[in-house]
This record gives structure tokens, sequence and C-alpha cells, in this order.
């Protein structure tokens, strides 16, 4: 039975390193495809990771090697999943700076590894004896008890998935697959889960290992290389947004009101640092209420909005006596940009010309 487990392990990783280079060069659904295609990669390598730990390797130098490389990592599962899904409903939708902060819970994959360097680099410089076994039972408590905040990590953004797609009318086609897709997922958890609590009760851990090893676990995983990987590829291409679903009318009715008088009474917008969490702080509105406002009433961005306003009020400053010693940066500055270069930017998209261009057509002097 254990041979056919690990041929099973070796099979899923054949077919997940195939599919990780289909999706990664797939030309159609490029960066969806990308981000499903690292997500198979994740489970392909903790599906390695297992056929490893089944077999014999020699020399023991590449055990020793393999102590400190991490195979298992788990936590950018659910950010992977959720990201995905975005994408499938925005073609145009691009991880941020602040998207890539999900990712920063890895580390509690990499705590074995830390442990193991930590170790090794005491033992070369003399502070630690040469005992290892405090330090490998430190490492396997580690690995048990840090599935509990992965499954609740994937659990967590599984949720934000699905309420995510109650927002939008996808395709029938498209729908479909955002469905089999979380689908499985929460499948996957609620086996994992079923599994998950007697391995962390510490009388029963050895047992459950025992008895039924990893299979619960990883042949499902298999399962959802192949599943995953074929499924994405044959996703047909979009090149529109999903239609997103009908704004309520008390919603607009209450919204817009609320973002007009935070930006021509309050002026909101003279704040450099102002985005949307400080809007919807401000206005107290969810961030996604006040989104879909912009987006689908007022047929604009977050940032259109905000510089839309700073752009007018640069220009009735542009007449005022009392800001004429002003650069045209200086007035960029007062009226709420950060830079130059993105109120220039800005400003050309609004108007359709440069500052200077506009500054002289007025017949105003500005350096």
């Amino acid at each position: 039975m254990h041979l056919a487990f690990h041929t099973l392990m070796l099979l899923g990783t054949l077919q997940g390193v195939i599919m990780c280079g289909l999706l990664f060069f797939s030309r159609k659904n490029r960066y969806a495809n990308r981000l499903l295609g690292m997500l198979i990669l994740l489970i392909t390598l903790a599906v390695f990771n297992m056929y490893l730990n089944g077999v014999s390797l020699e020399p023991p130098i590449i055990r020793f090697v393999l102590t400190f490389v991490p195979l298992i990592i788990v936590m950018p599962f659910g950010p992977l999943v959720y990201f995905y899904v975005r994408s499938v409903t925005d073609p145009d939708f691009r991880l941020t700076r602040k998207d890539r902060l999900h990712f920063w819970p890895v580390i509690i994959d990499m705590g074995p590894q830390l442990v193991a360097i930590i170790y090794v680099i005491g033992l070369i410089s003399g502070l630690l004896k040469n005992n290892g076994r405090p330090w490998a039972d430190f490492i396997d408590n580690y690995n048990v008890y840090s599935d509990i905040p992965r499954w609740a990590s994937i659990t967590f953004y599984l949720v934000l998935a699905y309420r995510h797609l109650k927002g939008f009318n996808l395709a029938k086609d498209r729908l479909a697959w955002m469905k089999q897709f979380t689908g499985v997922f929460m499948a996957f958890q609620a086996i994992w889960l079923l599994y998950l609590i007697p391995y962390v009760i510490p009388q029963l851990t050895n047992q459950l290992l025992d008895t039924v090893d990893w299979y619960p676990i990883y042949i499902p995983m298999v399962a959802l290389v192949y599943f995953l990987g074929i499924k994405g590829l044959l996703m047909p291409e979009r090149e529109v947004k999903a239609t997103p679903a009908p704004l309520e009318a008390r919603l607009i009715a209450t919204a817009v009101p609320l973002l007009q008088k935070a930006m021509k009474e309050d002026r909101l917008f003279l704040n450099p640092l102002l985005n949307l969490s400080l809007l919807a702080e401000h206005t107290s509105l969810p961030p996604k209420n006040i989104s879909a406002v912009l987006n689908q009433h007022l047929h604009t961005s977050f940032n259109e909005f905000v510089n839309n306003y700073r752009i007018e009020a640069f220009k009735e400053k542009l007449s005022d006596p009392k800001f004429e010693h002003l650069t045209i940066m200086g007035l960029a500055l007062e009226c709420g940009f950060n830079s130059l270069p993105t109120f220039q930017r800005a400003f050309k998209n609004k108007v359709g010309m440069s500052p200077k261009e506009y500054i002289k057509m007025n017949d105003q002097i500005r350096i």
C-alpha cells in the first residue's frame, strides 16, 4: 500500500510540474493562469515533500540539505485562491504592493527551516551543545500545530472569495468554474478539518499517523493538481470584465451626497495621504460600497474621483493672487498631489494638455 501511495505522489508531482508549465506559458487568461499555476506549484511541492519522506535518500547529505529547504508552503494557498477568483472576475486585476502583504504569513511555513539553521549556526559557533533531540522535538510539535493557522488561513480566504463572487454576474461557463473551484477547496478544507482535530490532540497524533498516515490529505491534494490544472487550462478567454451586480438605489442616494460633501465641503482631497480606507472612515461607508458607487454609478475610479477635485482646485489657485508666488509643483502640492509626475499625468488625462500648455493658453506665467 505504501508503494502505491508513493507512486501516486510521484505521478502527482510530475503532473503538477507539467500543469505549472502549461499555465505559466499559456497565452490566454495569462495573469489568472499564472496565479493558478503558482497555487498548483505550491501544492506540487507539498506532494513532492511527501514522496521524499517515503523514499530512501542517498547519500545522507541530500537528506541534510533538504532539512533547510521549505517544501511545504501552505500559507499562500488562501491568498492565491482569493486573488485568482478576483482575476477571473476582472481581467484588469493586478496585485498591488498592499495585496502582497497577504503573503507575509508564509514565515509560518518556514519555522522548521529557521530553527534548523539556528541550531547549525549555534553548533558551528560553539554556542550550542551537540544535542539535537530537543530541537527535533520542537520542530515535530511545530509541524503539528502550525497546521491550525494554515487551515484557518485557507478557510478565511475562501470566505472572502465566496463573498467577492456574490457581487458579480458571471457568464455561465465562468460561474460554473468558480463554483467548482471554490467548491473543491471547501471540500478539501472539510476533509482536512476531520483529519486535523485528532491530529492536534497529543494522545491521538501518533495513533492517527500509524493508522492512516497522510493518505486522507495528500491523495485529495494530488486530485487537486489534476483537476485545477486541467479546468484552468480549459477556461475560455474573456477580454471584458464580469458585470457587477446592480447597485441598490438606496445605496446610491446615501453614498453620493456623502462622497460629494467629503470633497466639496470637507475638502479631503487636500490630504496627499487620502486613500479609500480614510475616505471610508470619514463617510462611515464600507470601502466596497464606495468603490461600487464610484465604478458603477459615477463611472470613475477612486484616484480619478479625488484627482478631479485636486485639478479643479489647481485651476482656481492659478487665478488667485494669494498663490502667484508658487510654482506649478508648489500649487500641485498645495492641492493634495504628492508628486509632480502624478499631477502632470492626472492633469493631462483630465484636461487633454499639460499644465504648462494650459497656463500658456490662459496667458498666465508659472515656473
